[in-house]
């Protein structure tokens, strides 16, 4: 099976801002937990505090598949539910 990437960026409204910011490493530690991640980044902009740069690496598509499914429920997946997602998602 291809590895997964997804590339892009969050942009997340003030009003929301600092939920994200909270349960941001939260997100990030768990996701590296997953069976399959090879990588996952989420860098908040310095010029932009809204927008936050997001690069992860799955080793495969189910292991990718799973993950998102478990976005979807988690309380990562509350705090973002008006988050704005600009991604690239590639096979490689």
């Amino acid at each position: 099976m291809a590895k997964i990437t997804l590339s892009g960026h969050i942009e997340v409204p003030i009003e929301d801002l600092d939920a994200v910011l909270t349960e941001l490493p939260n997100h990030v530690a768990l996701t590296h937990q997953e069976a399959g991640c090879i990588t996952f980044t989420v860098t908040q902009d310095s010029n932009n505090p809204q927008r936050f740069d997001v690069y992860e690496e799955f080793t495969n598509k189910v292991e990718f598949e799973k993950h998102q499914a478990r976005v979807k429920t988690s309380h990562w997946g509350k705090v973002t539910n008006k988050v704005e997602r600009f991604y690239t998602i590639t096979d490689h």
